[in-house]
């Protein structure tokens, strides 16, 4: 399986409303709920109406459509990455899912998932 990495510093944050969220920029990962809006986005465009944030974030992507069928792919990839003691947060778009991890883990998760079979680029 591959997975590309992707050039970016991620913020994850809660936001009050939508009012501030520049969705022109490429990556912004928005979800809604009864309790609550959150935000994935470039840390450098993260709103000013944000409650709490967490930056330090690096991500990459599962290149290709995964298959609403398909099953086991994030287990797989998270199993490995717990087993190195990383903790990961996880976003998952129509097509294909996000990993990401703290800025100081993304490179030992990288070399995990490369002896482990993984190609990443």
């Amino acid at each position: 399986m591959e997975l590309q990495i992707l050039d970016l510093e991620l913020t994850v944050c809660k936001i009050k409303d939508l009012e501030q969220v520049d969705f022109s920029r490429e990556f912004v990962f928005l979800a809604k709920t009864d309790e609550e809006i959150s935000l994935v986005a470039e840390t450098a465009y993260i709103p000013a109406n944000t409650v709490v944030a967490e930056e330090g974030w690096r991500a990459f992507r599962i290149t290709g459509i995964i298959d609403f069928a398909t099953v086991g792919v994030i287990a797989k990839i998270s199993g490995l990455l717990a087993a190195a003691s990383l903790g990961i947060f996880v976003i998952s778009t129509y097509n294909t899912d996000y990993v990401l991890l703290k800025t100081e883990d993304f490179a030992p998760g990288v070399q995990v998932l490369l002896a482990n079979g993984y190609t990443v680029r």
